[in-house]
């Protein structure tokens, strides 16, 4: 059974994300942590890449990955639906292979466990 991800979409939302725990590493930071009102059969996660990393093309890039990755550690992780996350990519994500950054989210995803 594929779980739906969903994205975060108000701005309360974010704000209260940004007060929570945190996780960083070298590719991204993710913040994570219990909203209310929302619904736990689904995983609410939202992608953010600053307009420092560059242009359109490259910041969609990095969330495709993003994106590739989370629907993988669905399937191989189990990650908490109760919780909400935000993942802020960096810059070192552009220049990295995708095994690389896929192993060390994973890493930090079994971490929040």
């Amino acid at each position: 059974m594929k779980s739906k991800i969903v994205a975060l979409s108000k701005n309360e939302d974010f704000k209260t994300l940004l007060k929570k725990k945190k996780v960083s590493n070298r590719y991204v930071t993710i913040f994570f942590g219990n909203i209310d009102k929302k619904n736990n059969q689904k995983l609410n996660i939202s992608f953010v890449t600053k307009k420092k990393i560059g242009n359109a093309v490259k910041r969609n890039k990095i969330k495709r990955r993003l994106r590739n990755i989370m629907n993988d550690a669905v399937k191989e992780i189990s990650l908490k639906y109760h919780y909400s996350y935000l993942v802020i990519a960096k810059s070192t994500m552009l220049n990295n292979e995708f095994k690389i950054i896929k192993e060390t989210l994973f890493q930090d995803f079994k971490k929040i466990k």
